[in-house]
């Protein structure tokens, strides 16, 4: 990657946004206004009780957390905003129907002028799965046949696939992207970090200690693929909360890793207003010029 200034970016706060538009509008109105970079988005479809489940339910998210749909939300932000890169942080692929993804994020990059990054993973809720009618066990082998079909669908105007999972016969999308749409992977695993070396052109990972731990793996995985791991995109989710200090501690870690994307949580701030959320990812932000992002 040439441009090596740092990108900074924010969250969703999906448990303060809700289920209404004039915060959703605001905070994203006040985010761009900002001079922040992007935008991610995280993904459920259906929450689920954890109550007596087998196999357990570990995931911090359940049927009272309210998700926004992220493609369909990503048409609306693309009328609303100009400049900031819509990401999904992660969409669960594996359960959605490949064609209709791609598909979707092809009219998500047109309507935005160019900035969508598809960020995809396998997800962690079984319920979540059997809800939509999808096997849970082979999600990960379903998800590599579903990167490469996605690149087939968005790079060939005619496309012939057979595997386990798909069977395309002479057909293709139109209207086509007018550019290479950028595929990211998130989780938690060495697989998901050859996944990512494979197919990705970058890396999310939900929190700077898990950046820590995974990046030998990642790099590990680049270099097998005969790939650079220093023009990698690597995109963390720092967490915020009142200490400023610690956040820029975290910076310095994430830099330490060759981070070139921050991304805000704010879930952890104490609870306040649009405006006070916004207040606070300025500061936060002054503080990030120090480290590149301008």
């Amino acid at each position: 990657m040439a441009d090596r200034r740092l990108r900074l970016g924010v969250a969703l706060p999906h448990r303060f946004i809700g289920d209404s538009t004039d915060r959703l509008r605001g905070f994203v109105a006040g985010a761009e206004g900002l001079g922040l970079d992007h935008l991610d988005v995280f993904d459920h479809v259906l929450g689920a009780e954890h109550a007596d489940r087998t196999p357990p339910l570990t995931g911090p998210y359940d049927e009272h957390d309210p998700f926004r749909e992220p493609m369909v939300l990503f048409g609306y932000l693309a009328a609303v905003t100009s400049s900031l890169e819509l990401c999904t942080a992660v969409l669960v692929l594996p359960q959605r129907q490949t064609a209709l993804v791609a598909k979707q994020a092809i009219e998500v990059d047109l309507l935005s002028g160019g900035r969508l990054r598809m960020g995809v993973g396998v997800g962690w809720n079984h319920v979540e799965y059997g809800s939509l009618n999808q096997e849970f066990s082979n999600r990960g082998r379903r998800l590599d046949d579903q990167l490469a079909v996605l690149r087939l669908l968005w790079d060939e105007p005619l496309v012939v696939h057979h595997s386990e999972f798909h069977h395309i016969d002479r057909a293709g999308l139109a209207p086509r992207p007018q550019r290479r749409i950028p595929l990211w992977l998130g989780g938690y695993t060495r697989a998901a970090a050859r996944r990512a070396a494979r197919f990705g052109d970058g890396f999310i990972f939900s929190d700077v200690a898990g950046a820590e731990r995974q990046d030998a793996e990642l790099r590990a995985a680049l270099l097998a693929e005969g790939r650079d791991p220093d023009g990698f995109g690597r995109d963390v989710v720092v967490h915020l909360d009142d200490d400023l200090e610690r956040w820029r501690r975290d910076l310095e870690r994430c830099l330490a890793l060759g981070a070139t994307h921050v991304t805000m949580a704010v879930h952890r701030l104490s609870p306040r207003s649009t405006d006070g959320l916004l207040e606070a990812i300025a500061t936060a932000a002054e503080t990030a010029g120090d480290f590149g992002h301008s």
